[in-house]
């Protein structure tokens, strides 16, 4: 069951209904236009403790990894969640102007603190109400007066919102004027509605923080009051790009949980100053989210699904209750096109987040009746990439594409994934890996201060679970790869005669089995009996069934000297100067595959030779 309908469930049990629950009647409900349902994939990746090199393995961890694809928000450490090096600072190939609402388009209306209402101001200037008179040459006091929840729209598909810096509450009792949709009976509907569709792609609608367009330094902050559904709405929104905002409320609690964060009440108003989801999408095209720090809401950063041609660029989705970024919405979940993930953090999700102080609390995952993926979907498809991204410390699976089943590619370059309690990065389909570092430390969270009940090693902890889909193939190249789960590598899925796995140059290191401490980790598993496991020009230690490496002709199977320590926030994977993985690996551009830049987008080779690993040591 996904997590949305768990809570909608607890709901009704208690004769209780918000909006977007139902009790299977047909009768209406406040709210039902922002649907925070999902559908009811289980997630069953039935992990059966997966060490096989070869060996008779006596471990029954079947661990059926019921993933509760949940739409919720939580909230977490803003200060914990960017412990390691992106190689952020990069060159991704992205145009930050072709993304950005540079050009002249469109109508702008400015906001301020000390703007006002829309009787007072225009909004087509940006200065401060003169104290007195209507329809002055002033900015607006609120997002709230062009986009007013249930009213007209000031705000027409191509224009441009400014809004200055500063602190704007979003929902409930926020603003100077009343609204249709602001009822204390039904806080949750006082929000912005959708944002109207752009004219085209290259003429879209902005909602903007000031300094959008000079590095945005200081973005204005959108805090969530009287838990309203959303803060920005993207429901059925084409051609909109929402850039340089802080999104947030100014509460630690987390939706439903079962210890002592559980949000107010749902029905006594006042309810509080939080929120439910930061953004909420079904039904949209050709969208950028530039310069967000989506975080601390008690359900998701995020909650989108049926999207075509999404781009998130330099965006923080941090400390949220439930998970990150949920793809898994009331219906067909399926997305298209491609969805671009550049430069994004997705970090602490499953964790409630203090305020203020912006730090884990309460961290929870699925068997205390939460969910904590950093980022998980329905079944879908799209060519889903990630560049440059830091996908770490998520309360279940970093990355889960598990039912990324319905065509479409998984690019995976220059990630870090680390100290996420289930799997690191989890694919289905067409995959590639490459210049990425993978710390499947999955019992993170054991014994932690801001730990309340987490599933250290949940689906048995394998570093990288990759699942081929029909006619697919999977490389991993260049990277480096750490666990202390179950294995390495887990490789299933529909292991045809067109399924093909590759891999080169990587560095592997295992360590002792966290579930099973009489054991090391094991190198890899497969349930495909006919694969061909290519794999050679890899190091490979700390692994049990070791007599079965060298699997390669050119692979190594030594301590590759990482410079550690294997511990901490941060475990430090570059190579030693004396590594016996430097300046041995397959040379550049060989087979199609071997990058000329490191994870830190650094040249290879910078020595004599391409080093094994992530790093290119300079």
């Amino acid at each position: 069951m996904s997590s949305s309908k768990a809570l909608c469930a607890l709901f009704l049990s208690l004769l209780i209904v918000p909006a977007g629950c139902s009790d299977g009647s047909s009768g209406s409900d406040a709210g039902a236009d922002t649907d925070i349902d999902t559908d009811s994939d289980t997630d069953t990746d039935t992990d059966t403790d997966t060490d096989t090199d070869s060996d008779t393995d006596t471990d029954t961890d079947t661990d059926t990894d019921t993933d509760s694809d949940t739409d919720s928000d939580t909230d977490t450490s803003s200060d914990t969640g960017s412990d390691s090096d992106t190689g952020s600072d990069t060159d991704t190939g992205i145009d930050p102007d072709a993304l950005s609402c540079t050009g002249e388009w469109g109508t702008t209306y400015y906001v301020r603190t000390d703007g006002g209402s829309a009787i007072q101001c225009t909004g087509l200037v940006d200065a401060p109400y003169p104290g007195s008179g209507t329809g002055q040459p002033c900015a607006f006091d609120h997002p709230f007066a062009e986009l007013p929840p249930g009213g007209a729209a000031i705000l027409a598909g191509g224009d441009r919102l400014v809004i200055a810096d500063g602190s704007y509450m979003m929902g409930y009792g926020t603003a100077t004027a009343s609204y249709p949709d602001c009822d204390s009976d039904f806080t949750w509907d006082c929000l912005l509605p959708p944002i109207p569709d752009g004219p085209s792609a290259d003429e879209p609608t902005c909602i903007v923080g000031a300094g959008w367009n000079d590095g945005c330094a200081s973005p204005p902050e959108l805090y969530a009051v009287e838990r309203p559904w959303s803060v920005i709405d993207l429901t059925g929104s084409d051609n909109v790009r929402v850039e340089c905002l802080e999104l947030t409320d100014h509460s630690d609690c987390v939706d439903g949980h079962s210890g002592s964060l559980d949000c107010p009440s749902w029905y006594d108003y006042p309810h509080g100053d939080y929120g439910i989801t930061g953004i909420v999408a079904t039904d949209s095209s050709d969208v950028t989210l530039r310069n967000l720090d989506v975080h601390g809401f008690p359900h998701a950063g995020i909650h989108a699904g049926r999207l075509t041609n999404w781009t998130l660029h330099r965006v923080r989705i941090s400390g949220n209750g439930w998970v990150g970024f949920d793809g898994d919405v009331d219906g067909d979940d399926s997305n298209s096109g491609t969805i671009r993930f550049v430069e994004v953090e997705i970090s602490w999700n499953g964790c409630g987040e203090t305020y203020p102080g912006g730090e884990p609390t309460g961290c929870w995952a699925q068997t205390a009746g939460g969910y904590g993926d950093g980022l998980g979907t329905g079944s879908t498809g799209a060519d889903w990439i990630f560049e440059d991204c830091d996908i770490s410390h998520n309360t279940s699976d970093g990355l889960d594409l598990l039912y990324h089943d319905l065509g479409g590619t998984i690019t995976v370059d220059r990630v870090r994934a680390e100290g996420n309690a289930g799997n690191q990065l989890k694919t289905m389909g067409q995959t590639s890996i490459t210049n990425s570092v993978v710390v499947g430390n999955c019992a993170y969270f054991d014994g932690q201060p801001f730990t309340y009940d987490v599933d250290n090693c949940r689906a048995a902890g394998n570093a990288l679970s990759l699942s081929f889909g029909t006619s697919s193939s999977i490389s991993l190249v260049n990277s480096t790869v750490y666990s202390e789960g179950d294995c390495i590598l887990l490789i299933d899925g529909v292991c045809d005669s067109a399924a093909d796995f590759v891999s080169r140059n990587n560095v592997f290191v295992g360590d002792t089995d966290f579930l099973q401490p009489y054991e090391s980790t094991c190198f890899y598993y497969s349930e495909c009996s006919t694969l061909d496991f290519d794999q050679d020009y890899s190091i490979v230690d700390g692994t049990k069934h070791d007599d079965s490496c060298p699997w390669g002709t050119n692979d190594l199977c030594e301590d590759p000297l990482v410079v550690g320590p294997l511990s901490g926030d941060a475990y430090g994977m570059e190579l030693e100067e004396t590594s016996p993985a430097l300046d041995n690996g397959l040379g550049v551009g060989e087979l199609g595959l071997i990058p000329d830049v490191d994870f830190l987008s650094l040249p290879r080779p910078a020595g004599d030779g391409v080093d094994r690993g992530a790093y290119e040591l300079q």
